[in-house]
This record gives structure tokens, sequence and C-alpha cells, in this order.
């Protein structure tokens, strides 16, 4: 597969406005046209500037880079130029409060110094337990299921996810129902997704329908995190090694009489909360559908978990051991990454782009949908093909595969995502053949903070 770039033939690094299509009654046309489909409007801009493209609303320039050298040379060697586009942060902090997800400058450093211990590879390796105990409980409960009886993959790996999550956080599962909280995830998570094309929101306090739905959406999750510090709290901080006692006891290394305030031990255990468990369960949502769909995919999976697991639960261990079955989780989070659309960034001091310049105040925006579907780096771009992650294949261009991000702003929770995704697709290939009901239609894409199938996927499951 050809990874060179060829720079466009017209650039030089004076110019510091890329290309990109002609704006209307100054640039709504293209507002009005993002809003109706997001990731369709940048696939065809991609299409048209294949590395990168300026697009102008009202006064804003954006600037949308999609070569992977040009996204790493922005994002890792630039990132001290760049701050969150301010509005996208406002839009977060509604939920997230002032956490690691939307704090800038010293703020961020400290809080990601003090959250790095507790996520680091080895410490992750500590909750593969209780993730396993979590799909075990799971999993019997759906092993009673009549066969012909269909499931609904999003709601299953909803409360599968939330299960581990809440495990992994507060050592105990407290939640009976996971559906209200479900619906306020995707409450919050549609109207995060509109309020990104409003020039500003109204108030909470607002009497509006719209308002107090997302109000009282926060006001549950607000609901569950206080109950469980809360319960911590009365249980006089027993020794534990869940995340939440990780939190209680961090300490800045610059400054170690500094912990976490109440406040701010609210705001992350939020945000640890939210993306450890929405964003695994829409990645596992995926991930089930496209099995489903390629049976020949899922017996060279099944012959391998057959094989290392030999019906034992898996480990992080034996997880490395099983190359196809994490090869289809990477490949279903090219094909879907669960934030298809990475936060905006605003340049706050000049910064070069292959041969642009871009001027202070411009916004650069990145889509991982979209850049993980450039047949450059990735031979039949919309197809389900494992084997493209398999060890021995060629290398994926860093920077062309980026669903945690990258840069000093990468997931925190990447390796516990991984490993929660592996162990649950795993325990689920060793029971489960996952098939594809023959009426069904593959779903559209429906965008929020997540991308999420339009309809659900419902799978049939027969008992191995």
């Amino acid at each position: 597969m050809d990874t060179t770039h060829t720079p466009h033939p017209h650039t030089s690094p004076r110019q510091t406005i890329p290309p990109g299509p002609t704006g209307r009654l100054w640039g709504l046309n293209h507002l009005r046209t993002m809003r109706a489909n997001y990731l369709g409007f940048v696939g065809r801009l991609q299409s048209q500037h294949p590395d990168i493209a300026h697009v102008q609303v009202l006064n804003e320039h954006i600037v949308h880079v999609f070569h992977p050298e040009w996204v790493r040379e922005v994002l890792v060697d630039q990132s001290d130029a760049l701050i969150r586009w301010e509005r996208a942060t406002e839009i977060f902090s509604v939920v997230m409060g002032q956490s690691v997800l939307v704090t800038e400058g010293t703020s961020w450093q400290r809080q990601r110094r003090m959250l790095q211990p507790g996520f680091t590879p080895k410490r992750v390796t500590g909750y593969a337990a209780l993730m396993t105990s979590a799909v075990q409980d799971a999993l019997v409960d759906l092993a009673q299921r009549p066969e012909e009886q269909s499931v609904n993959m999003d709601a299953l790996m909803t409360t599968m996810t939330l299960d581990v999550i809440l495990r992994a956080l507060f050592g105990s599962h407290q939640v009976r129902d996971a559906r209200p909280i479900a619906e306020a995830n995707q409450t919050l998570s549609h109207s995060g997704i509109d309020e990104m094309f409003k020039p500003f929101s109204w108030p909470q306090w607002m009497p509006l329908p719209s308002v107090r739905k997302v109000r009282q959406a926060k006001q549950t999750l607000d609901r569950v995190i206080q109950q469980h510090i809360q319960a911590r709290s009365a249980a006089q901080q027993q020794e534990s090694e869940d995340l939440l006692t990780m939190l209680q006891q961090a300490r800045d290394p610059e400054h170690p009489e500094q912990g976490l305030s109440a406040q701010e031990l609210h705001d992350q255990t939020m945000v640890m909360f939210q993306a450890g468990h929405e964003t695994t369960a829409t990645a596992m949502t995926w991930w089930s559908g496209l099995i489903a769909r390629h049976p020949e995919v899922a017996e060279r999976i099944h012959a391998e978990v057959d094989a290392v697991l030999q019906g034992k639960t898996p480990t992080p261990d034996t997880l490395q051991q099983l190359p196809w079955l994490q090869a289809s989780l990477k490949e279903a989070m090219r094909l879907y990454p669960p934030a298809a659309v990475l936060m905006t960034r605003r340049t706050i001091k000049d910064v070069k782009v292959g041969s642009w310049t871009l001027s202070k105040g411009q916004l650069i925006a990145f889509t991982p949908y979209v850049i993980q579907r450039d047949p450059r780096w990735f031979e039949s771009p919309d197809e389900f093909k494992p084997e493209r992650f398999l060890p021995g294949a060629p290398d994926v261009p860093r920077g062309a595969w980026m669903p945690f991000g990258t840069g000093p702003r990468v997931c925190i929770g990447q390796h516990f995502a991984m490993l929660e995704m592996g162990l649950i697709a795993a325990m689920l290939m060793q029971r489960f053949r996952l098939v594809w009901p023959e009426d069904a239609t593959w779903p559209e894409l429906n965008l929020g903070l997540t991308l999420r199938p339009h309809h659900p996927i419902r799978l049939n499951f027969v008992l191995r």
C-alpha cells in the first residue's frame, strides 16, 4: 500500500488558507449541511481535498486536517499551541464539570499527573477479575433466553459495561436497572452534538422542555455518582483497589500535600463513569454486528478462543494470544470509532501543518471516522477486514488509526477500554455464535457525542 505523500503543487509555506469550498451567506450553507449530516459533509470535503481543507462559517476559519503525518504534526508536535474549542468545553462542562476532559493549561496538567497512575497498563490489569465477574453474570442471564429471541446488543453492552465500570470505580454494583442511566446518556449525547452547532446554550435554569430534559438527565447521573461516593465515605474508606479509592488518595507529585477537592472528585468520577462504559458499549455494539455479518471471521475467532482458553476465563495474558480477536476489535473501531469526531482545537499561536502556516485563532478539526476510511492507507476502506491489524500485516501509518485520539490528550483510559473489550469479546465467543437475522438491515449512523447505530442491532445468540 502506498503511504507516500506528494504535497499540493501550488502550496508554499507563506500561504495560510488551505483550499476548500466556497461559502454562501457567510458560510451558513455549510452550517446547515453540517447539522444535517456532519460525517457526510466532512467525507465529501476529504474526497475533494484529501490532506487539508478550509471552511469558513461566519467569522470562524475551520481547517480540517486529514493526512496522518499532519495530524500528528499538529496534535503531538505542536500541542502547546492548541487549546480545545471553547464552545465544546462549555458544552462538556455541563456534565463533566472542570474535569480532565475539559480543563486547560496548568489545571489540566495537574489533573493528568494525579490520574495517570491509576491507568498504567500494570494497574489496569488489576481490574481484569472485576471485569470478567461482571461479564460472567450477564452471560449467565443471557444463556437462559430462548434461542429464537433476538438480543438488543446496545442494551446488552450498555448493561454489561455499566456493571464493569461500577465495579471498577466503586468495587460493587449498586444499580439494578441500567435503563434510566442509558436514557440519560443518550439525552446528553444528542443534546451535546446539537449544541455544537448553536452559538450559545440556554442556562440550565430556563423552563424550556429541551433544557429541562438535559437537566433531569444530568441529575440522574449526578445521583448515581454521589450515592456511590457517599457510600464509600460511610464505609470509612475501607482498603480497596478500585478507581474511587485511587482518586481519593491521588496526590500531585509536584505538590504532594494536594489532593482532589470534593467537586474535583465528583467531576473526575463522572468522566470515568461516562467514558468507562458508554464509549465501550458503543464500540462493542458495532463489533458484535460486524462479527455476526462476517461468519468467516467469527469462525477464526472461535477456533482461536477454543485453542488458547480451553474453556477457562480469559486473562490479560491470554488475550495477547488471541490475534484475530484483537484485530477484529481494532478493525471495528476503525470503521466505527465511538468518538467519531475529536474535539476541535483552537490555535493560540501560529501552527505549521505540512506546507501551510495557520495563523493564531483558527480552528483545527479532526474526524477519525473519515481519516480511518482513507483508501490511501486502507485498501477497500469500507470493508471489515481484521487481517489489516494482524501481526506481520503492513504497518498502518501513525495517525491513520486514532480511535483514542493522539498526543498529550490521548484518552487516559485506552488500556482499560482495550482490556475490557477484549475480555467481553473473548467470553462472548467462548459461549455463543452471533447470528445476523435474515431480514435485518445494517443500521444508518446516529451521530451524538458518540457514534451509535440509528436503530438497534439485534442478533440471535446460539449456544455453542
